[in-house]
């Protein structure tokens, strides 16, 4: 209680402090002076289209040289400054104006942007400088490489009429995108239940409380004074809430009716995925490829839709057995449970009774394990992390007036003894109204060498939605912890990356590998040697006990494969849309269905449409994929570098140096295969896919 007590203590007093006029510098957000008001970001826009403009006409009196990647290099750290920023503005300010103004910059940005892809005086420079021999370094070469490329995927190459073409189909692209994502968090559904008494006690305060008139007797319905009322719930269902009463509520209708509301919202979804789909299409087909998704794939290690197909087929048959074993498990525990031995197995089914088999087999006790994980533990936890694998440490360090955008938000410096500063993340953990509904990592500024003594250093903001109440810290459920620890691998890529340009810095890597640092942070999370470490008892200061994680485990074990299909389904589901398509319009809701028949165990509820929710596809359009390939890579190297010694000095050298460091600067396949072994990766076609040994082996398969 003294520990809770004190956390509420210390953010009371960082609300005042950050409500008080401090003797304290002043800048705008995010330490960019321009943006201290949400105008600001007209200015920053101006600014930026101002100095990439002059880096126009300095590269165009240039000859060959490596200046001309060094300065379109500068290019694009002006240009993703102002992008990165608005997103995140966007995603995360509690004040509208500065949100407004954030949209209105990432628009204009994306236009100037559109211009630069196709300005011709920047693709011939980086031609020659490419074509003449002049780049002296392999991470140079590999620039001009990935900068001619994006130039092509812009299309620059084609005929006046197809480029502009192609212009208006990358803007309406970007907007239909926005659009998908608006509609998900502005119309997430919503069902009413009457009485309230159908929704377990414990989780009704995440529901907003309503009544209706009931009258008592037929006597007394001539008389309105009479009437009583009802109390009852409403459910709003976008994905979080649904997942907590789908997981929780042991009324079956009202589980179905929470699931068909979450999974039939927003319809206008429906329309404006059809029009990406067909933008993005006839897009790709401009660009002289036969789908979308081999334009996306083509430049990634996979090289080829088919290839990943073929990859993905080839899961979901090695998969398809043991998914269905532990399907009729989960429904023959339904019928006993219910006491009806015809019960179907539905959709709304899943979460409940899983959750109730893993509770039954391993008495792990959630609000007991939360205990263990109050929200400035797990931070002290990321601390461990760095120090024991980097020898660094986080240090809080003070905001300047301006900087921060929420009194909730710390600014932490990953500081080395011997390399000093090596970064800076923003922490913005607890949820609010209006605030980007999941956990993400947000670059704000990317690294790059400056000169021979001066690098820019990167910031990045990781923000989550961790519940805290009554002005006490959070308490994580380990599946929280997991999440975190994801973004972290995330945020650690950034950090610790040390290319020469911004273009490769962090997190900018090949789509196939992108995801592979968060999957292997997401093992730490779950090994008792690390858990052991920060996981203590808020009052005694014991750490978890080793009996405790090991059920955590094994519950987290008993149904891997189900898992796994329904990951192997969403990016066959991906890949179909975005595919080869027979005919146009197409019905994505009956394709969607057919897909989930023939890939799953599981039904299709008629008349929902899921996928009209499913961000992802607007992210990650052809793409979701690389979240399998990452837990292939993740899932080998825990095996063969992390299990033995996971907090190791010499674990976190490897990382560190033959992983982290080179972000997107070394070829991705070479990369792994000096990291782990040649075995990490197989050829298929023209194209490589990952060893999934280990990850058969992890599953069970």
């Amino acid at each position: 209680m003294a520990m809770m007590l004190r956390a509420a203590a210390i953010r009371r007093a960082a609300v005042a402090a950050y409500s008080t006029a401090a003797a304290r510098p002043e800048t705008g957000l995010y330490g960019f002076d321009v943006l201290r008001t949400a105008k600001g970001f007209r200015r920053f826009v101006d600014e930026a289209i101002q100095r990439s403009d002059e880096l126009v006409a300095h590269i165009a009196q240039l000859p060959p040289s490596a200046e001309i990647v060094n300065a379109m290099d500068e290019i694009s750290n002006t240009v993703c400054s102002v992008i990165d920023s608005a997103e995140l503005c966007r995603n995360t300010h509690p004040d509208r104006e500065f949100v407004e103004e954030g949209d209105k910059a990432s628009m204009r940005i994306y236009e100037h942007l559109q211009y630069l892809n196709t300005n011709t005086t920047l693709y011939n420079a980086i031609l020659k400088a490419e074509s003449e021999g002049v780049l002296l370094t392999e991470e140079a070469r590999k620039a001009a490489n990935h900068l001619r490329v994006d130039f092509e995927k812009g299309g620059i190459h084609l005929p006046k009429d197809k480029l502009e073409r192609v212009n208006q189909l990358n803007l309406a692209i970007a907007q239909l995108g926005r659009k998908f994502n608006e509609n998900i968090m502005i119309k997430p559904g919503f069902v009413d239940i009457y009485p309230a008494s159908r929704i377990p006690r414990n989780i009704q305060h995440n529901f907003k409380s309503i009544s209706r008139s009931r009258q008592s007797s037929v006597a007394e319905q001539s008389n309105p004074v009479n009437t009583t009322r009802q109390k009852g719930l409403r459910i709003l269902t976008d994905s979080g809430t649904l997942s907590s009463a789908v997981r929780w509520v042991a009324d079956e209708e009202v589980r179905r009716q929470v699931f068909i509301a979450g999974n039939s919202e927003p319809r206008e979804n429906i329309g404006v995925l059809d029009e990406l789909i067909d933008s993005r299409d006839e897009f790709a087909k401009t660009m002289g490829c036969k789908s979308y998704a081999e334009f996306a794939i083509r430049p990634n290690m996979a090289a080829s839709a088919d290839v990943v197909m073929a990859f993905l087929n080839e899961m979901s048959h090695i998969v398809r057995h043991k998914a269905d074993e532990e399907f009729n498990t989960i429904r023959d525990f339904k019928r006993r449970i219910c006491n009806q031995k015809s019960s179907d197995l539905e959709p709304w089914d899943e979460d409940y009774f899983i959750g109730m088999m893993k509770s039954s087999a391993h008495s792990v006790d959630p609000s007991v394990v939360a205990s263990y994980f109050p929200l400035s533990q797990c931070i002290k936890g990321l601390n461990v992390l760095v120090e024991s694998l980097f020898g660094a440490t986080f240090n809080q360090i003070p905001m300047a007036d301006g900087e921060s955008w929420h009194p909730d938000v710390i600014k932490l410096s990953l500081h080395h003894p011997d390399q000093g500063d090596l970064g800076f993340m923003y922490l913005d953990l607890y949820s609010r109204k209006g605030k980007y509904p999941g956990c993400a990592h947000f670059a704000i500024r990317g690294g790059r060498r400056l000169s021979d003594l001066e690098y820019q250093l990167p910031i990045i903001a990781l923000v989550c939605n961790f519940s805290s109440s009554r002005g006490l810290t959070a308490r994580l459920n380990h599946w929280d912890v997991e999440t975190l620890f994801h973004e972290f691998g995330h945020a650690l890529h950034s950090l610790l990356s040390r290319t020469e340009y911004q273009h490769f810095s962090g997190t900018r890597v090949a789509l196939d590998i992108a995801e592979t640092p968060s999957n292997l942070f997401e093992f730490y999370a779950w090994d008792y040697r690390v858990l052991r470490t920060f996981a203590l008892d808020e009052t005694t200061g014991d750490p978890i006990p080793e009996k405790m994680v090991k059920a955590l485990n094994a519950s987290r074990n008993m149904f891997p494969a189900t898992e796994l299909q329904r990951q192997i389904f969403y990016s066959i589901m991906d890949l179909t849309l975005f595919g080869e398509h027979t005919s146009k319009p197409m019905d994505t809701i009956s394709a969607v269905a057919d897909l989930k028949r023939k890939h799953t165990s599981w039904n299709h509820v008629e008349g929902t449409h899921w996928h009209t929710r499913f961000s992802h596809l607007i992210n990650y359009g052809a793409g979701y994929y690389s979240y399998l390939y990452a837990r292939c890579f993740a899932t080998t190297i825990w095996h063969e570098v992390c299990q033995d010694d996971p907090l190791s000095r010499s674990t976190g050298s490897a990382l560190r140096e033959k992983f982290l460091r080179y972000g997107g600067a070394k070829d991705p396949s070479s990369l792994l295969k000096d990291f782990v072994g040649d075995s990490v990766i197989r050829n298929s076609g023209s194209g490589i896919i990952p060893d999934i040994s280990s990850l058969r082996k992890e599953v069970g398969l």
